[in-house]
């Protein structure tokens, strides 16, 4: 029997969670032995582990940590950190050089600053492993390359390494300690390896693996929008974050009110932006019209309900919402962006557009006004074969 230990951050509602999931699931026979550890030990999806897999955290919550007390369960989980398994003078100094390696760049992030700290005081076992897979960048990576025992290390890549402010002297080199380093996308391996081009040969592309029919099947459920407005539905799925652009989302729905269309935009999702873009949506007087619904548990019906899917990102690795949407035959509006350009072919299976308000609201009303057009890119869009079953061979052949 070989055994399997999988590290993430977290196991919140988002999409490499709903990735890592689908992969522990396919996991499931007599020959593997699946070990989850999750370093922040909580997440909304933790009640959805597969039954086969043996979690490892003692104590976990299903807190998201995006809401209050599991901001509060959170900062109790780091504090722990700290003063777990020593260290206290070198964790304080990462801290203040990653704080002025921040702080030069312009931008401050508390989970790039944390995360070094956070994998140095995670609870540690003696346990040796035949393969450890950390299957996200930042505290995942850098616990499973200093912390775990195992015959063969595994790392994921999934976002625009660089945009997401990544650097080798925060790493320090922690991929080198890596057999095989996975992309979830082409792009995302050449992002990853304009910082790292000496890991090229180790450095491939491993798809997200999805259940295209359990999302289909789970798209029947009870569900969906909770009002009974008339007008056109846009729906987006993510985070309320950076990257996912929502401000320049909410000033392309201003000028697709201003054109005169019955529209309504929903968005599924929680973040830590939600008061800043709560003003800016009061701002723009389209409180009726912009609606941060939050994190639900069955996302499907809403895709099936919606008239258009919109993903006007910043960066992305590879969007599952986007792969969600085309299963479920949505016509999808993108933005041209990293991550985004890869899973639509323009004008076939979906529209790539600038990232700017205009833009975007020019492509919704080309699609709002054209029926016929978002039929066909919709029908050409759930045909597509997103199941990847083929990708598990370049994870097992490293047993």
């Amino acid at each position: 029997m070989k055994k399997i230990l999988f590290v993430v951050n977290t196991m919140g509602r988002a999409g490499a969670e709903t990735a890592l999931l689908e992969l522990m699931r396919i996991l499931d026979g007599p020959e593997y032995e699946v070990s989850l550890y999750v370093i922040l030990a909580q997440g909304e999806m933790i009640g959805q582990l597969p039954p086969h897999v043996k979690l490892m955290n003692q104590r976990v919550s299903s807190r998201s940590v995006m809401t209050g007390r599991g901001k509060l369960a959170m900062a109790g989980t780091i504090c722990s950190a700290f003063f777990r398994n020593g260290g206290y003078l070198g964790k304080i100094h990462c801290i203040i050089r990653n704080f002025a390696e921040m702080r030069k760049a312009g931008k401050l992030q508390m989970d790039k600053l944390l995360w070094r700290m956070i994998s140095d005081g995670a609870v540690r076992t003696e346990e040796v492993f035949d393969l450890a897979v950390a299957y996200l960048e930042g505290a995942s990576a850098y616990y499973v390359a200093d912390h775990v025992k195992a015959r063969h290390k595994a790392g994921f890549i999934h976002i625009d390494y660089r945009s997401a402010g990544y650097t080798r002297r925060m790493d320090r080199n922690c991929w080198g300690r890596f057999d095989r380093i996975f992309g979830v996308s082409d792009e995302v391996r050449e992002h990853f390896l304009a910082v790292y081009p000496e890991y090229g040969k180790k450095t491939k592309v491993f798809h997200n693996i999805i259940n295209q029919d359990q999302i289909r099947s789970r798209a029947k459920e009870e569900g969906g929008f909770p009002d009974d407005y008339a007008g056109a539905r846009l729906l987006t799925v993510g985070r309320l974050t950076y990257q996912k652009a929502y401000d320049i989302a909410i000033e392309a729905m201003k000028l697709v009110k201003d054109a005169g269309f019955a529209a309504r935009w929903y968005v599924l999702g929680e973040g830590s932006e939600r008061r800043q873009l709560e003003k800016k949506i009061a701002a723009l007087k389209l409180k009726e019209d912009f609606v941060l619904l939050g994190a639900v548990t069955n996302p499907y019906p809403y895709y099936v309900q919606a008239d258009l899917y919109v993903h006007a990102t910043r960066f992305e690795g590879k969007s599952i919402a986007i792969q969600e949407a085309q299963t479920l035959g949505c016509a999808v509006i993108a933005s041209d962006r990293n991550g985004n350009r890869e899973q639509i072919e323009n004008g076939h299976d979906g529209i790539l557009c600038d990232l700017d308000p205009q833009a975007i609201a020019e492509s919704i009303i080309e699609l709002l006004e054209d029926k016929e057009k978002r039929k066909a890119l919709g029908g050409a869009a759930a045909k597509k074969d997103m199941t990847q079953a083929q990708e598990l061979r370049m994870l097992l052949e490293l047993l």
